[in-house]
């Protein structure tokens, strides 16, 4: 499909360095984090605005994977409205949370209207199915039960918080899908609006927030004990005329801990200053005093956070699995899962941090070549020496595998792949690609 939108100009005509430390989703708009960390891997849930929204217009939920917390793969949709059989609307997926419990994953929906649903999975990428068949928690009476937040406790107790304009609480019980006792409204802490994160870390509670209004920033609340009461110990991020709501989700991940948000940076890099709902996520490290309030994290760093480990290219790399993309998207295709698709003349990928140490003779790519072209591989920058260059020959809309020679590279450099081609045509898609020794 041809893009739709301005062919992000705005970001052509500036550092291509900068570009790449906005969002660290470029080919969808994404809100509400809620990162998960499981077996050295950031599983990172978010909803999806799509690209014509004005207001909200949420469908399903997408899950994102990294282990540098600079590049990220698209793993797709792993959940949607129509994963509930009791939900009959075709708009209002918001603020989800996924849990690991005893070797499965729980997930905890809000459909706006229509109170919080869970879905369970085996795995972190599901398939997510509804076990009970109706609403977990629905308050009839009022539109407050949106973006539920889940934390076990370390006797075995789990609480899921949400709520707006008042936050709420109930004990789960440990099938984690039902619930003992009464819903509980919790005295609303100072500047709470919603979007509660709810989390322990070193014998002290959390519950942060989006803060005040408008804009919202996030802010946060503590107390000695999961069911409060709330104080308000000021902001994590402090709102901005560069933001207008805002969505905390936080992790300890490797020795350092994160706070994720959003934004609608991508859209006013890509598209319009106009506004949309169509929001992008960031992520920015965060640090812990030593009596355990938080430190002010200023607005998303143009730079980013720090790559935790470089990246392999030995071993099979998604093409889905990038920093930055520019003018790029992705899907799914049947049979192959993610693939990036929507490629045009000028187009690029940034893989950050590749590991080169080993050297390497050749590029490999699995493309679908549709009017074809070529990948240029080039590092440090869209200026920076050439590697080499692929030729993706036309083939009739069939994948294959495209290699070609490469010089020798023996250090750590950001990968760029640069799309070449006619203009105003798609050139290809991508599956993977890797280097070979």
């Amino acid at each position: 499909m041809k893009k739709a939108l301005l062919i992000f100009s705005v970001c052509s005509m500036i550092s291509a360095d900068i570009c790449a430390q906005h969002p660290i989703i470029t080919t969808k708009y994404t809100a509400d984090p809620a990162p998960m960390v499981y077996k050295d891997t950031v599983y990172l849930y978010t909803t999806h605005d799509e690209d014509n929204a004005d207001n909200f217009l949420m469908k399903d939920w997408l899950l994102y994977s990294s282990t540098d917390m600079v590049n990220w793969t698209d793993h797709g949709a792993v959940a949607s409205l129509k994963s509930f059989s009791w939900v009959t609307k075709d708009n209002g997926a918001w603020a989800e949370q996924v849990v690991e419990r005893n070797g499965k994953f729980y997930m905890y929906c809000p459909i706006h209207g229509n109170g919080i649903g869970v879905l369970v999975a085996n795995t972190p990428y599901g398939p997510f199915k509804d076990p009970i068949g109706k609403p977990l928690v629905w308050q009839k009476e009022n539109w407050n039960d949106i973006d539920p937040t889940v934390y076990i406790d370390d006797d075995g107790q789990a609480y899921m918080y949400w709520g707006n304009p008042d936050p709420y609480y109930v004990k789960l019980n440990k099938d984690m899908i039902s619930y003992s006792g009464e819903i509980h409204k919790v005295a609303r802490p100072e500047h709470y609006q919603e979007g509660p994160w709810f989390y322990k870390r070193k014998g002290k509670y959390y519950l942060a927030f989006a803060s005040t209004c408008c804009p919202e920033g996030i802010g946060y609340a503590m107390s000695k004990g999961p069911e409060g009461p709330w104080t308000t110990k000021g902001y994590i991020m402090a709102p901005t005329d560069k933001s207008r709501g805002n969505h905390p989700g936080i992790m300890d991940y490797k020795g350092k801990s994160y706070v994720f948000g959003l934004n609608y940076d991508l859209m006013h890099i890509t598209t319009t200053m106009e506004h949309h709902e169509r929001r992008s996520v960031s992520v920015a490290q965060m640090n812990y005093r030593p009596d355990g309030t938080i430190e002010e994290v200023p607005y998303w760093s143009k730079e980013g956070v720090k790559q935790v480990q470089y990246l392999n290219p030995y071993k099979r790399v998604e093409a889905e699995t990038m920093a930055w993309g520019h003018g790029v998207k992705t899907c799914n295709e049947n049979g192959r899962g993610i693939v990036v698709n929507n490629i045009n003349n000028g187009d690029y990928i940034l893989v950050k941090g590749v590991n080169f140490s080993k050297g390497g003779k050749t590029f490999q790519i699995a493309a679908n070549a549709i009017e074809g072209g070529s990948i240029e591989l080039r590092v440090d920058s869209l200026n920076g020496t050439i590697l080499g260059n692929c030729n993706i020959s036309k083939n009739d809309n069939h994948w294959k595998i495209y290699q070609t020679q490469i010089k020798k590279c023996f250090s750590v450099h950001n990968l760029y792949l640069i799309f070449k081609g006619v203009d105003n045509k798609e050139l290809f898609s991508l599956d993977y690609w890797k280097i070979n020794k």
